[in-house]
């Protein structure tokens, strides 16, 4: 399952870029709004910072023909058909725009999905990845996990290219049991991110081999030795 991070924070993304594996960044008026000032400029940083990487900016627009020439300016202005995937949410006029767009060769990510029948007219549209939210499922009291995997189960039957981009998730045991579903991939926050790879045993045992290496060879490295 790919990951993509799911935010617009600078420092955050230049440090996920570095040092984890994720193949994009996504954002959403929400998450942007959180950023402020020139939005313009900072989703061009965003770009430079990914370079190639895969580029989720969703449409603001609410009127079909609006949308559908918002979502082709952004395509122009943060990259290209093959890097930016334009978010456009789940309605009926966002599936018109999707199926328009799609047939024009746009990547698009039909975003707040609440059910796997959303999921399966989006994909009929022609979008790339569908974006259910798992914890926003999960709050109400419905199973997020649970439709994730029924999705992907209708996919899987089809035979469909449109692929899963699970979201709204609030711990990383959700995103373990969304990657057990065969999910293609996931947008996830810096924190919950960074709880994937945290662990206090794995910082307890490095430490120990820090403290025995010292104890049997002081402060030389291998490395200094070869």
């Amino acid at each position: 399952m790919k990951l993509i991070l799911d935010t617009a924070n600078l420092e955050d993304i230049r440090y996920f870029n570095t040092y984890y594996p994720i193949v994009g960044v996504t954002t959403n008026p929400t998450i942007l709004s959180r950023e402020g000032g020139d939005i313009v400029a900072h989703l061009h940083e965003i770009r430079k910072i990914i370079g190639n990487k895969e580029l989720h900016i969703q449409v603001t627009e609410t009127d079909y023909d609006a949308m559908v020439k918002e979502a082709k300016a952004i395509v122009k202005a943060f990259g290209n058909k093959e890097t930016v995937c334009v978010k456009i949410p789940a309605t009926d006029v966002g599936l018109r725009a999707t199926k328009a767009l799609a047939e024009e060769g746009y990547r698009i990510t039909v975003t707040a999905v609440l059910s796997a029948g959303q999921a399966l007219l989006a994909a009929n549209a022609g979008a790339a990845y569908v974006a259910p939210y798992v914890s926003r499922l999960e709050n109400i009291g419905a199973d997020g996990v649970g439709t994730v995997a029924e999705i992907q189960e209708i996919f899987d039957a089809a035979g469909t290219d449109t692929q899963i981009l699970a979201a709204s998730f609030k711990t990383a045991r959700e995103v373990l049991d969304v990657a057990l579903t065969g999910a293609g991939a996931a947008t996830v926050s810096a924190d919950v991110m960074k709880r994937l790879l945290a662990h206090t045993t794995t910082d307890t045992s490095i430490a120990g081999f820090a403290a025995d290496w010292e104890k049997a060879f002081g402060k030389k490295t291998l490395g200094s030795m070869l």
